[in-house]
């Protein structure tokens, strides 16, 4: 492990806020990736995420650590982002066929004054393919709090809910990786979050993939969805999250809260999904 400490002072006890937010293309530069912007979409994030004021932020689909500096300030939070390359990948067709797809990778902003751990990725959540993601594993040891690790994905788009989509081989191949890892954490000394864009409705009645990973084998896999029972209102279309925080056993026992920060009436929509957060006490 790679021990970081933050550089400001220690922070006032309070409730530790996690949050995830897929960032949908963000480039490093203005005007680039599938979701072109301008350095007012870069500003208006950025005061969406002053707003959030989380600890710590699971991010997806960022370019770069430059690209994701421009959204989490750097003089408030640390970066830590997966190390696999990732390269742009062709056309992104649709509304922006004359962009080229760029890197989209994993990674935690981690408020300054939390000191961190920073464990191996989850690599094999790859699966061999170098433009799937790997899992970025961190241990938080926030002031007045018990250490937490946490697990940031991205897993396979496609499949959201049944196993008949084409994608659904991929991510079927992604669960038994993520289990393995919620196990081994679930014997483990610290409680832990694995939080993130799961691309998968996992608070459907039934859903298989919930299921097989929500065992309770080890005892501390008897996991919570920390928006079960909740709609979300970022698209009306969409009736179920497929971004989730999911709490062990442990931390279950010392979350709540959970919020999704929605745009405003009339404000422009500056990813295609909206940030998430819970409140882990203790």
């Amino acid at each position: 492990m790679t021990p970081r400490d933050g550089s400001e002072g220690a922070i006032a006890t309070r409730p530790l806020k996690v949050a995830s937010w897929n960032l949908e293309f963000l480039a490093e530069k203005d005007g680039a990736g599938c979701e072109p912007r301008t350095d007012a979409d870069y500003a208006a994030m950025r005061q969406i995420v002053d707003t959030l004021d989380a600890d710590v932020i699971a991010f997806q689909e960022a370019e770069n650590e430059a690209a994701a500096a421009r959204v989490f300030d750097p003089s408030r939070y640390t970066i830590v982002m997966e190390k696999r390359p990732g390269a742009a990948s062709g056309s992104c067709g649709g509304k922006h066929p004359e962009q080229q797809f760029i890197r989209q990778a994993v990674g935690f902003a981690i408020r300054k004054g939390i000191a961190f751990d920073r464990n191996p990725d989850v690599t094999a959540l790859q699966l061999g393919n170098p433009q799937l993601r790997s899992g970025v594993d961190v241990r938080v040891r926030a002031p007045g709090h018990q250490p937490t690790r946490l697990l940031a994905v991205h897993l396979k788009s496609g499949c959201f809910q049944g196993d008949r989509a084409q994608a659904c081989g991929v991510l079927q191949q992604q669960v038994p990786v993520l289990e393995d890892w919620i196990d081994r954490a679930a014997v483990g000394p610290d409680r832990f979050i694995v939080l993130g864009d799961w691309n998968r409705r996992l608070a459907e009645p039934d859903d298989a993939v919930w299921t097989e990973l929500d065992d309770g084998n080890p005892a501390n896999a008897d996991l919570r969805l920390a928006d079960e029972g909740v709609m979300p209102r970022c698209d009306p279309r969409y009736r179920s999250f497929i971004d989730h925080i999911v709490f062990d056993r442990r931390a279950a026992g010392q979350a709540s809260g959970f919020a999704e920060t929605t745009y405003a009436p009339g404000q422009k929509h500056l990813s295609d999904h909206c940030p998430v957060s819970a409140l882990l006490f203790y």
